[in-house]
């Protein structure tokens, strides 16, 4: 459906502009935000290789194992239908600790692995309860350093590109503590309603 959406718009938007006689400037517009979009993604690619050898670095150190111990706690409080040693839980801890150093493109694959290791733990099609928490969780993602972020602000030569941390921690916090609370709400309003 999005993708109809899009294709929709692009082409109400070409159609307009043959009408008005601008598809000069559409094409101008096309090839320069293409030209800026190939920019962005190499810089990009750069601090995400960096911060992606960090993160090899301490997990090669321990500091991943570290972290992992620490809210393994929370993590286990979060997930009760989760066996504690249930492969999906170092998953959702490995997930958890790429998203707190805003790598959201490495935290990906391990949370598609957790949702396919809680599928297999519930036997059905149907998300769980553990799956529709996790989803909150992990699109609310509470992050530490923004990475991503900060790689855009200084591609595009920012005064400060770190100055959004101390905002980004507190709106991350604000959001993750709201999906839980929202989550648990309708869970508990799911089991009374039955």
């Amino acid at each position: 459906m999005v993708n109809i959406i899009w294709a929709s718009m692009a082409i109400i938007g070409i159609i307009y502009a043959m009408i008005n006689g601008t598809m000069d400037q559409v094409n101008k517009a096309i090839f320069e935000t293409a030209n800026e979009a190939v920019t962005l993604s190499i810089g990009l690619i750069s601090v995400l290789v960096f911060w992606l050898g960090i993160m090899k670095v301490a997990e090669k150190a321990g500091i991943l194992n570290v972290l992992a111990k620490i809210f393994r706690p929370i993590v286990v409080r979060i997930f009760p239908d989760i066996p504690k040693d249930h492969p999906a839980i170092g998953y959702i801890l490995s997930n958890i600790t790429a998203n707190l150093f805003g790598l959201g493109n490495a935290a990906t694959p391990m949370g598609i692995k957790a949702m396919e290791q809680m599928k297999q733990l519930s036997g059905t099609d149907t998300a769980s309860r553990s799956m529709i928490t996790f989803l909150a969780l992990n699109t609310s993602s509470l992050t530490i350093i923004p990475t991503t972020v900060i790689a855009i602000r200084m591609q595009y030569n920012s005064v400060s590109p770190t100055e959004i941390v101390g905002t980004t921690i507190i709106a991350t916090v604000i959001s993750t503590i709201s999906a839980l609370l929202i989550d648990r709400y309708f869970y508990y309003r799911s089991i009374r309603g039955k």
